[in-house]
């Protein structure tokens, strides 16, 4: 049996720039993102936005964010 690799995160520069908390629950935060990593629960919870329906299914907002988030400025999602 093949043991599947431990997922790893990686956050970009400026990733938590807009969040509005503590250092030390946004240490907290990291902290869950990477335990729920280890254990697999990160992966088994993710939801998949390969397919129109998923984007569509997201809130305008949603959208958004992610869209500024995966795209480079005088860009746009297709």
């Amino acid at each position: 049996m093949t043991k599947k690799k431990p997922m790893k995160i990686e956050f970009a520069p400026g990733a938590f720039d807009s969040f509005e908390g503590t250092q030390e629950e946004l240490d907290a935060f990291i902290a869950e993102l990477h335990r729920m990593a280890e254990s697999g629960e990160l992966e088994e919870q993710s939801v998949s936005l390969n397919s129109d329906q998923a984007w569509l299914a997201l809130s305008e907002e949603e959208q958004a964010m992610i869209s500024a988030a995966i795209t480079k400025p005088g860009e746009t999602r297709h």
